[in-house]
């Protein structure tokens, strides 16, 4: 089951994942995709997400091979999130192929959280748009093989349906 999690920045979008991870079987592994660095507004909340996790679930720190790590990882998989690892790729360039594949592919449970970012406001550079669009292909391609995708707005979760099952 590959569920996608999206949401706008501190929509709870982590928070409803983490909840919906509780449901899925053990062993559970989060999946970090953030990179820090010496930003300590960016420590104190990654540290407000690590206070949440329950202790027998696993960390795994992903770098730019994720749908390799993906691959091979088992039991059920909390990735949070994809706009790090987008961002944090040379020319924000990724394969949502291979990263579609390996999540169809893996022995497990998948929770994908992302943010949405097609509500927002109008990116001012050159850079932000390009973000903005890689990571809203990203999500689509992502969405086209998930089993159930949510929007998360407000910490409350709205399930959304794909035009073919209108």
């Amino acid at each position: 089951m590959i569920t996608l999690v999206l949401g706008g920045s501190r929509s709870g979008k982590s928070a409803v994942a983490e909840q919906l991870v509780r449901r899925h079987p053990d062993p559970v592994t989060y999946v970090a995709t953030m990179v820090l660095g010496d930003d300590p507004d960016l420590a104190a909340r990654v540290a407000l997400h690590r206070q949440r996790r329950p202790p027998a679930w696993a960390t795994m720190e992903a770098g730019p091979e994720l749908p390799v790590s993906l691959r091979a990882l088992g039991g059920t998989a909390l990735i949070d999130s994809l706009g790090p690892w987008l961002s944090a790729q040379p020319g924000m360039a990724v394969d949502a192929a291979d990263l579609c594949s390996a999540l169809m592919e893996r022995r497990g449970d998948s929770v994908v959280v992302s943010d949405e970012v097609g509500m927002g406001v109008h990116p001012s550079t050159s850079m932000g748009r390009q973000f903005r669009d890689a990571l809203g292909s990203l999500n689509q391609a992502v969405a086209s093989v998930a089993d159930r995708s949510y929007l998360v707005v407000a910490g409350r979760a709205v399930p959304l349906v794909a035009v073919t099952d209108l």
